[in-house]
């Protein structure tokens, strides 16, 4: 039986097939709002510096592309994470990221608009940018982090406009 109700179909398969659309959309819903919290909890355990914490939202090949990915590469797996938080903790003691909005893309997908706030090490020069964190998740664990410096960038990687 399709997924979607034919109204060539009697009562009883039409209502089969709603039930059937309401179960498989309903599922997304609780899956992508798992992986909305699941995101969640990884943010707060970056702003903790809890990178333990960290690992557990993430799969064992997990693999992060900052920005500045051309330049200094990805962090891959846990000790790419483990490299990445040493990284901030030199450069930036006080970083941290505050969500404004994060949402669920599609089932796998996760969108964070964020706030990046820190002070230099050495220079003490305060910095506040928005960036947007594309999260992709596998078994409701993340396994893949793009942060992008420019939302519209963001959004078309997601096939999103504004």
């Amino acid at each position: 039986m399709p997924l979607v109700p034919s109204s060539r179909r009697g009562d009883g398969e039409f209502r089969a097939g709603v039930e059937q659309f309401r179960e498989f959309y309903g599922a997304v819903i609780v899956i992508s709002s798992e992986n909305v919290e699941m995101v969640r909890e990884a943010l707060e355990a970056m702003n903790a510096r809890d990178i333990d914490r960290y690992l557990t939202c993430c799969t064992d090949d997990v693999q992060l592309v900052p920005p500045t990915s051309a330049i200094e590469g990805t962090f891959d797996g846990p000790d790419g994470i483990r490299r990445y938080f040493a990284d901030i903790e030199d450069v930036a003691p006080d970083f941290r990221l505050d969500a404004a909005s994060i949402e669920a893309v599609d089932e796998n997908r996760v969108i964070a608009f964020l706030r990046v706030t820190f002070s230099g090490r050495s220079s003490g020069v305060p910095g506040d940018l928005p960036v947007t964190s594309i999260y992709d998740l596998a078994d409701g664990r993340i396994s893949l982090i793009r942060v992008f410096l420019d939302r519209e960038m963001a959004l078309k990687a997601v096939g999103r406009r504004k």
